[in-house]
Parts: structure tokens; sequence; C-alpha cells
């Protein structure tokens, strides 16, 4: 890799998933279908399956989405490694993308991680009735405002910034009526839009506690090693050792913010200079760019886009 280049490598969260993602990689790569087919052995359905073929609506389903975005996301890593690619210096994964980042860190292993989210998905689901909860994209204001908006719509009720995504791009979470209000607010103090966001669970704030609860005991009896890549994390924006301390990093991380923009200007004072977005589609790429321009950007879901990364920085 040339002296002037610094890497990192960032695991997207929900939301990147698609019926039919990974599909040319998984062609020309037999790894893909291998990462898949040993996932699929954990979770007792044919994973690859329905990432290719859908329903949409059932690859939508939290429970299954976050193994299948974890999966997905290691594939593209193991064939990265497998074609000769550098090792980054930092990582991080945006939400579930953490999960991920720390299975490819060394730090989780792959049979473990996936029912450690397949579990993750269940409780979140659990945790709040169908319909309860809600998720916005604040855009235009900046986050103070947005913070402060929120506690002003809560009426008693939760509503909470949820993702810090880039500068003037916050998600919010909570009870739905409480985000429905907190939408009108912002929208009344200038936000170009405030959009609500097809997702199913409220993820990232105080509705997530009795999850993090459940989940909590599934941590304790996973294992984890010292990894070989240090992992940024949502929670703080600081990379931990300690197994016990990443348990309670990916507990709070349920109920608090995920801190993106931190995240990333954290990987640019460190001198990374380019960033991988290793897993299907490139929202991270898109808010990397958005938080530094300075940071080139590559996403590696396709052959072609693969075989340019790869150019680029071996």
């Amino acid at each position: 890799m040339h002296n002037s280049i610094k890497l990192a490598f960032v695991f997207p969260g929900q939301g990147s998933q698609g019926v039919g993602m990974l599909s040319a990689l998984g062609e020309q790569y037999p790894g893909v279908k291998n990462t898949f087919q040993e996932a699929s052995g954990v979770m007792g359905y044919d994973l690859w399956e329905l990432v290719q073929a859908g329903p949409e609506a059932e690859l939508n389903v939290t429970v299954k989405t976050q193994p299948a975005l974890l999966v997905a996301s290691v594939a593209t890593w193991k064939i990265w490694k497998e074609l000769g690619g550098p090792d980054p210096s930092y990582m991080a994964g945006h939400s579930l993308g953490e999960y991920t980042a720390l299975v490819c860190a060394g730090v989780l292993g792959f049979h473990d991680a996936v029912s450690l989210v397949e579990n993750r998905g269940r409780y979140m689901q659990e945790a709040v009735a169908e319909g309860a909860g809600a998720m916005a994209a604040i855009l235009g204001l900046p986050d103070a405002e947005v913070i402060a908006i929120c506690q002003k719509a809560a009426q008693g009720q939760v509503v909470a910034a949820a993702n810090f995504n880039s500068p003037a791009q916050v998600v919010i979470a909570g009870h739905a009526e409480a985000v429905k209000r907190a939408m009108e607010l912002a929208t009344a103090a200038g936000a170009k839009r405030a959009i609500l966001l097809p997702i199913s669970v409220p993820s990232h704030c105080a509705l997530m506690r009795e999850a993090a609860g459940q989940f909590a005991e599934h941590l304790d009896k996973t294992p984890f090693a010292t990894g070989n890549i240090p992992v940024i994390h949502n929670v703080d924006v600081s990379m931990k050792i300690d197994g016990n301390a990443i348990r309670q990093a990916l507990i709070e991380q349920l109920c608090q913010p995920v801190r993106w923009v931190e995240t990333i200007q954290l990987m640019a004072n460190h001198g990374v200079t380019h960033i991988v977005e290793c897993g299907p589609g490139k929202v991270l790429a898109g808010l990397v760019k958005r938080i530094d321009r300075t940071i080139e950007t590559f996403s590696i879901s396709e052959p072609e886009l693969l075989g340019k990364a790869l150019t680029a920085l071996r």
C-alpha cells in the first residue's frame, strides 16, 4: 500500500439491504455463497435464497435483516482478503455494522455473531409493539436544535436523537406520536425535510432498554477475543480492548445514539485518507463525503467497484 494512504473500513447497518444484494459478487466468487451457507447452518434456513429471491417484506423484518447484512458484509471482507486487499488501520460499523466490524477485526467469532444479531433483532422487534414506535430523518437543522426539539416533543413519551449521521442529518427515534410531533416542530423550525423512515423498530433510544437487558445475557455468554484491528464504537467513539468493555458498549449501543460524524472525524484525526464501505450499498460512503470531503471513499459491493478499490489501494 502506498505510504501516503491510510485506510479504514466501515460496515453498513439496517437500511442497506436489498433483494439481490451481492448477486454479481456471488457469481464471480464462490466464497460469498460459502459464507452464506455457513450462516444458514446457524440460522436454520437458506439465507442466500432469502437474500437473492426475497420476498422483500421478509428480508426487511429486523430479525432477518440483521443476520443478512452481517453475513453479506463479512462475505465481502473475506473476498477482499482473498484477493490480497490490505488490512485497514481502523474499523467501525453503523449500528448493526459494529458487530460486522468486530467479526472482521477478529474480536467476535462468525457463528457467535450471526446468532447474536438474530437475537438482537428479535429482542428489538419484541420490545415495541408493531406501529407503536417510529424513526424519522431530520435534514438541515443543527444537532443541538434537533435535541431540543425532541425534548419539547416528548410530552411524557420517548423521542430522542438516534443517529448523528452527517452534519445536518439526524435520525430521531421513539414513540410514533412523539416522533410525529418532533417532525412537525422541526419543519416549523426550518428543517429542509423531515422524513418518516420505513423502519419497524425505534432503535438507539430508551424504548430499547428492555431489549438491552435481555440481550445482555447473550453477550455475557459470548467469548470476545483480542482483535487485530482497532474498532471504534458507536456509543462513545472510543476503541476498546477488554471484552467486558466491548460487551458494555454493545449493550448501551441499543439505547444510545450512533455518533457517526464523530467516528469519521476521529478517523480523519488519526490520519485516515481512504475509507472502504464493506457490504451492500453505498450509504456510508455518502455520509463520509458529507462529513469530510478530503477522505476518498470506495464501495466494494460489485465486482467492478471491488476491482477499482483493489487497484487503488493495494
